[in-house]
């Protein structure tokens, strides 16, 4: 049978169709299908083509603690729009889990923090989930999960959440996703799997074509910004035990826009003697063969210094490599029936300690090895300056990484790449990642309260030189510690600068190894109950930026005991407190 076509016709219609990706080639049916329909209805001639989907009613439900899910969020409600659907951002911190029943179409995106816990901002909702007996039977759902292999309970919030939800009786569409650290290929995967499942709406119809507009060049994850180191300047003092610099970059060309309370997302490269310690290892050369995905064929120098993690061990890089040697002491530790845990094992080590637990076999090639290795991930620094104060530049404050563990030197992949090669006039690739959940208040003249103790300051170093720009009138109390005033006090005299013009209203500072007794930020927290108190009353907003496993959780107790004995509130009430400050987005975190 011939085509209905002319020759020019089916010559641009076999162009277009060789571009298309899955997505694309179902809005392209759906649209065709809609104008067939149409064309036959007025006409009255012929049968009329196959009615695309009805459009659905989406929700997208999302958990975040860095913004990552929240930008994916958005980017999926952005899709089902396009495949003329009905979609709708919701914060889990802004639900409840009886919400759920009324949802027609439910896409869930939950990272997983720390030991397998959920984001901060959501966990009243998975708690109020995990013991729920709402009915959602007529929801339809699926479940992008968010973590990092290299902690144990990789991904597990999402992993509870997708089987709890077929447990209330809601109707998996597309299987969970696990993504990890480097997401954009398994959540594009994810995104590709929704779309095929839902199809493309007939409403497409009614949207409007533009094949003509050119897309605008971003830098982004995918296509990140050389940016020029301006100054690295050592904040620690000589006699500090400590290695902690200021990193100034340029951002003229780059076309961000960030405020304080956002992240520089960093690229680094992993350190010449840690690939030469892995070539040892595996007993190969640099210049070795190998592909990688996103990449293509490069050398296995290459591959090992700017693309794959070679510090970081999961259990799945274990596994990968047990798998090459065949070791049964390894199979015994990575299923958890040696003497010491593989957790146990895993703490301290890194990827070269794997490799040397048993020799591989000659047989082993170079893109085995790859193979076995996740991406290089990016890492996040809160921001420490303000776009108002520096134009067209952003500013870190990074502590160098370096101990010893098991006879081995071990560095920071990241903190020390910037430490040792990133003199002024170098190059770094970077892109920017907004964090919404860690924002000044809107209002100028609301008071804020701020603890940073260490590199933890460097966002309230933005949220200081944001408000001397803008002349805002609200007062403002800064909680720094370190461990010795005269090493430690990370800037000093921008500080004291600022409490003279009034920029910041109060401080008060803890460091810990200036006398016999230990003394942290939280001790001069409860120093202050009363007055601390007084400024939650008058609606400040409160601020934690640092260590998450114990700074923040101590932090996290003296502010209860605060609102609990200031307050006059029982322990339950304290708590009920404390949860409302978070729904009002007053008590905010950026903790890592």
């Amino acid at each position: 049978m011939s085509l209905p076509l002319d020759q020019n016709q089916q010559s641009l219609l076999e162009s277009l169709a060789a571009t298309l990706s899955p997505v694309q080639a179902i809005w392209v049916s759906g649209y065709t299908a809609a104008l067939g329909a149409s064309a036959s209805a007025s006409s009255g001639v012929g049968a009329a083509a196959p009615a695309a989907p009805a459009s659905k009613n989406i929700t997208v439900l999302y958990g975040t603690e860095s913004g990552n899910c929240e930008m994916l969020a958005e980017k999926v409600v952005k899709a089902s729009k396009k495949q003329g659907h009905k979609g709708k951002m919701v914060n889990m911190a802004d639900i409840s889990a009886k919400d759920l029943a009324k949802y027609e179409t439910l896409f869930v995106i939950i990272s997983t923090w720390g030991d397998g816990e959920p984001p901060e901002a959501a966990e009243s909702f998975y708690n109020e989930l995990m013991t729920a007996e709402v009915d959602l039977k007529g929801v339809d759902f699926s479940v992008c999960a968010l973590g990092d292999s290299s902690y144990e309970q990789y991904c597990q919030t999402g992993i509870e959440m997708d089987q709890q939800l077929e447990k209330l009786g809601a109707k998996r569409i597309v299987d969970r996703v696990d993504c990890d650290v480097d997401f954009d290929e398994s959540f594009d995967k994810w995104e590709s799997q929704l779309w095929d499942n839902l199809g493309a709406s007939v409403a497409m119809a009614a949207l409007p074509a533009d094949i003509s507009a050119a897309p605008v060049a971003t830098f982004d994850k995918k296509n990140p910004f050389p940016a020029e180191i301006l100054a690295n300047v050592v904040l620690s003092g000589d006699c500090s035990a400590k290695e902690t610099f200021h990193v100034e970059f340029s951002l003229e060309g780059s076309g961000f826009d960030y405020q304080p309370g956002d992240v520089l997302c960093v690229i680094p490269q992993n350190a010449d003697d840690i690939v030469s310690n892995i070539l040892s290892a595996i007993d190969m050369s640099a210049g070795e063969e190998v592909e990688l995905k996103n990449v293509g064929k490069t050398t296995l120098g290459e591959a090992l210094t700017n693309h794959l993690d070679i510090t970081g061990i999961s259990k799945k890089v274990a596994t990968s490599i047990q798998a090459l040697s065949g070791s049964e002491k390894l199979a015994d530790l990575v299923a958890g029936k040696a003497e010491m845990t593989f957790k146990d094992w895993n703490y301290g080590r890194e990827i070269i300690d794997l490799l040397e637990f048993d020799d591989l076999p000659k047989t082993v090639s170079a893109q085995q090895i790859v193979d076995c290795f996740r991406a290089l991930p990016p890492r996040l620094y809160s921001i420490a300056s303000s776009p108002k104060a520096h134009p067209d530049e952003v500013h870190l404050t990074i502590a160098a990484v370096r101990y010893q563990t098991y006879d081995k030197e071990r560095k920071g992949v990241a903190s020390t790449f910037l430490a040792d090669e990133g003199k002024p006039g170098s190059k770094v690739n970077v892109y920017l990642h907004k964090n919404k959940n860690f924002r000044l208040p809107e209002n100028g003249d609301t008071p804020i309260i701020m603890v940073g103790p260490g590199t933890g300051v460097a966002p309230f170093r933005a949220f200081i030189e944001e408000r001397a720009e803008t002349e805002a009138k609200g007062d403002s109390w800064l909680f720094f510690g370190d461990q010795k005033y005269n090493e430690d006090f990370l800037y000093q005299l921008e500080i004291q600068d600022h409490l003279k013009t009034g920029a910041l209203s109060k401080l008060d500072v803890a460091f810990s190894r200036d006398q016999p007794e230990k003394v942290y930020v939280q001790h001069k927290m409860e120093e202050q109950a009363a007055e601390l108190w007084a400024w939650l009353e008058k609606g400040a907003h409160f601020y934690v930026c640092g260590d998450a496993s114990r700074m923040a959780k101590d932090v996290n107790d003296a502010l209860l005991n605060i609102i609990s004995t200031q307050g006059g509130k029982t322990p339950e009430e304290a708590a009920e407190y404390l949860k409302a400050l978070k729904t009002d987005k007053r008590y905010q975190r950026d903790v890592y």
